[in-house]
């Protein structure tokens, strides 16, 4: 079948950014959040008026719904034209909404922490209330730490222009950054997404390392920027948190991601103790490349060894092998994304004026998902859209729940997407002709693990840097810098011989306003990935149901009490993450035996 490469975008709101149903539905969502508002001011507790609070949390339910469908459909417009001035515009006038919504949020809250212990129990217990009775929990802990009404008003009035304007100056920075490349004698410039997709996969070392040089000072150029950009957006995020008396800065991510710092300590140590084979890995493909140590622009570059010609996908053969290799593990995932090809939920196009990276979005109103990513018929490009199809199959087995019972967090969010990106790489492995191909897709496969394991520790371990000297004051351009070397230089355990200095200004992870720390969640996923994974195929036909049953619970109970149920596994215990390790680690022992012949 042929598919299209850009996503249907006016089957939400037709017009784009023109959009008059987008403007109708952003005037009628104000109207939701004053009347929101009105309710929650007029409501007081009453055990035997359970009703009034079950129609607040219905119209809050609609509120988020609303804010959620809009959200996405200007950002998917903002994600496929950067200079999209008309949907910037727009997101100002949905975001200026957001104090009065945040206010009647923080009434609620502070009105759960009201209640004595005895009758919210009782409260909780009620069957209208008592299957979001953990999300309920949830806001009357943070209600109990809430300043008072205007105090928190003003906090969140001034994010528009703080917290949030930052996050959003980064994207207008990042638009206006291109890359040089010369391409047939000519001087192209290249998006960020573009040179990023071609600097990390292109077959020819020297087109990387000429596009590393060049990526590396189109950062640098506009680095004092991104320096004020950083300083003022975590420099926001910390001021909040002392206002509210927080003084550890990883408590709100641990919370947002209802994990024990116990558990995150207790992870980072075991994959630490694993990091050697690693080292023998990077060093194996580095020398398979006739380098002593490996460089940073070559570490997720293809092995072609010999005449092997490198595995390609368009973007159709793509969605026919991640359809058939999703119906052996789920039906219903094979059938999910088979809907998402047919609908045209994906925006893949290779083209400028993109935004680089790739992401699923919720449309809660329709119910659907949208995909963004540049496709560039790689195997990597394979992963990365099965990746996200992950995602948008998880937001599907929810859409029944209450609007609470689905905000689940990003750790568990990259489960579902780590778990459908195993699925393909291990096809591709399987399909294998010769062991050229299979060095080059188990390396391939390696190169997520090496993501997780070093780079990302690397970004954990540069955050956690940068918080602690920005609590003193603001943080020189030369000192983030030295700090992200140092940062990688640990993550990757000396393992390469040349970093990415500038790294932090080029990845969007570090300026994302909504979820702080957007890095250990994504190793957290991979390796519980890994344990369902093997559970999977233990577990054969029978575990289709029992993995969505595992994936509507996400937001419904802590991450600890997640694995609990459904995997019988003590997260806070090393021997679930070194089970993942071996699987890793099995790879990485096929790996350096069948490179063994040709150093």
């Amino acid at each position: 079948m042929t598919y299209s490469l850009n996503w249907d975008l006016d089957s939400i709101f037709p017009g784009g950014s023109a959009s008059t149903e987008l403007n109708e539905r952003l005037a009628q969502l104000e109207r939701q959040i004053e009347t929101y508002y009105e309710q929650i001011n007029q409501w007081s507790f009453s055990s035997e008026d359970i009703d009034s609070l079950v129609t607040i949390l219905a119209l809050q339910e609609k509120v988020t719904n609303g804010f959620s469908q809009c959200n996405s459909y200007i950002t998917a417009l903002l994600s496929a034209n950067v200079k999209d001035s008309d949907a910037k515009i727009l997101s100002g006038k949905l975001y200026a909404s957001l104090p009065r919504w945040q206010a009647a949020d923080t009434i609620l809250s502070k009105k759960f922490a009201e209640i004595s212990d005895n009758e919210w129990t009782n409260l909780i217990a009620q069957d209208q209330l008592a299957p979001i009775a953990f999300r309920m929990n949830e806001i009357r802990r943070d209600g109990a730490r809430l300043l008072s009404e205007n105090e928190e008003h003003i906090i969140n009035t001034l994010s528009l222009d703080g917290l949030n304007a930052w996050s959003s100056h980064y994207d207008t920075i990042v638009a206006s950054v291109t890359v040089p490349f010369e391409q047939e004698g000519e001087i192209i410039e290249l998006s960020a997404g573009q040179a990023f997709n071609k600097m990390m996969g292109d077959p020819d070392p020297e087109v990387r390392k000429q596009l590393f040089t060049a990526w590396e000072t189109a950062w640098q150029e506009k680095a004092p920027l991104f320096t004020d950009t950083l300083n003022h957006l975590d420099g926001f995020r910390l001021s909040t948190y002392k206002l509210h008396g927080t003084t550890d800065f990883l408590q709100k991510p641990l919370e947002y991601n209802r994990l024990k710092k116990e558990t995150l300590d207790v992870m980072w140590e075991t994959i630490q103790k694993n990091k050697q084979p690693l080292v023998d890995y990077l060093t194996r493909k580095a020398n398979l490349f006739g380098k002593e140590k490996m460089e940073w622009q070559d570490q997720d570059a293809p092995i072609i060894l010999g005449d092997m010609k490198e595995k390609t996908f368009t973007f159709d053969e793509a969605a026919a092998f991640i359809i058939e290799n999703f119906n052996k593990f789920s039906p219903k995932m094979a059938e999910f994304a088979q809907d998402a090809f047919n609908k045209s939920w994906i925006e893949a196009e290779d083209r400028p004026g993109k935004r680089p990276g790739g992401y699923c979005t919720e449309l809660p109103e329709t119910q659907e998902s949208r995909i963004f990513m540049t496709y560039s018929n790689s195997v990597n490009e394979v992963a990365t859209l099965a990746h996200e199809l992950g995602h948008a199959f998880h937001s599907s087995t929810m859409w029944d729940l209450p609007a609470l019972n689905r905000e689940y967090a990003m750790n568990v969010a990259e489960t579902a997407s780590t778990f459908a990106e195993l699925i393909v790489a291990d096809a591709t492995l399987k399909a294998a002709s010769t062991k050229e191909e299979k060095i080059n897709l188990l390396d391939t496969k390696l190169q997520n693990a090496l993501a997780m394991f070093m780079n990302i520790h690397s970004r954990f371990i540069f955050e956690n840097q940068f918080y602690t000297a920005r609590q003193k004051g603001l943080v020189a351009e030369q000192e983030i810098t030295d700090m992200m070397i140092e940062a990688q230089k640990e993550g990757y355990a000396n393992a390469l011989s040349t970093y990415h200095p500038y790294f932090w200004a080029a990845k969007l992870h570090f300026f994302i306003d909504d979820v702080p720390f957007y890095n250990f969640p994504y190793t957290f996923g991979y390796l519980f990935s890994l344990g369902i994974y093997a559970y999977a195929n233990e577990q054969g036909s029978s575990f289709e149901q029992e993995y969505i049953d595992l994936l509507r619970d996400t937001a419904s109970m802590t991450t600890e009490e997640l694995a609990q149920k459904h995997l019988g596994v003590d997260l806070t215990k090393p021997d679930f993450w070194q089970a993942g390790i071996n699987m890793v680690l099995e790879d990485i022992q096929n790996f350096m035996e069948l490179t063994e012949e040709f150093i």
